[in-house]
């Protein structure tokens, strides 16, 4: 299979793997990736895993790759929460959560960041499509519960001044029974405390 072929079959891929491209030719010669890189016409993302030199990159095709390059996981915590507009724009790289161990890959598209939570807390997350595709991204109140349960520092009036947290945006934005259920689903009454010490601090503002 030639190189404009492998891309017409390609085409609609934020990213692609090597199952993907199984999929399309199950007898792919895998020493064309070597020279297509060196061609320029593909990047390598992290071993296994490519995608087209001339990507358009927005924050949607780097939430897909985040979530196709380490399975399973979703968009999650700091970027997830700027996403809602819940605290400022500058975040350093795609923050995401995974049942997988905790993890980063720094490749030519940004930093893609993956935290380890427990298999049972994989839920409360959401699908948005984008060219035909779905990424998954935690809900408002599970994009913070996360946040809290992975930086168990955060724990002062101090702390939480430093997130520069819209409290009115997220008081629009998220729904005080779903935010309780998931709160219980952690398990974790340390967690609890604190984001009740939280939600104090956000009321008071």
């Amino acid at each position: 299979m030639n190189h404009l072929l492998f891309k017409n079959a390609l085409k609609d891929f934020v990213s692609f793997n090597l199952n993907d491209i199984r999929k399309i030719d199950a007898g792919f010669d895998l020493r064309r990736l070597s020279e297509w890189q060196g061609k320029g016409f593909i990047k390598m993302i992290r071993r296994g895993h490519y995608a087209f030199s001339g990507l358009e990159i927005n924050e949607s095709a780097l939430f897909l790759m985040a979530n196709k390059i380490y399975t399973p996981s979703y968009v999650s915590m700091e970027m997830a929460l700027a996403y809602y507009n819940l605290i400022p724009e500058a975040v350093y790289g795609i923050t995401s959560v995974s049942s997988r161990k905790t993890n980063h890959f720094k490749t030519d598209f940004g930093e893609f960041i993956y935290r380890h939570i427990k298999p049972q807390l994989i839920f409360g997350y959401k699908l948005i499509s984008y060219n035909g595709q779905n990424f998954k991204i935690a809900e408002p109140e599970k994009a913070i519960l996360d946040y809290f349960y992975l930086n168990v520092h955060i724990n002062t009036d101090e702390d939480f001044a430093g997130l520069r947290f819209n409290g009115e945006e997220f008081k629009e934005q998220a729904d005080k029974d779903k935010l309780k259920r998931y709160l219980v689903a952690f398990g974790n009454k340390r967690l609890e405390k604190r984001f009740n010490k939280f939600l104090k601090h956000i009321n008071h503002d």
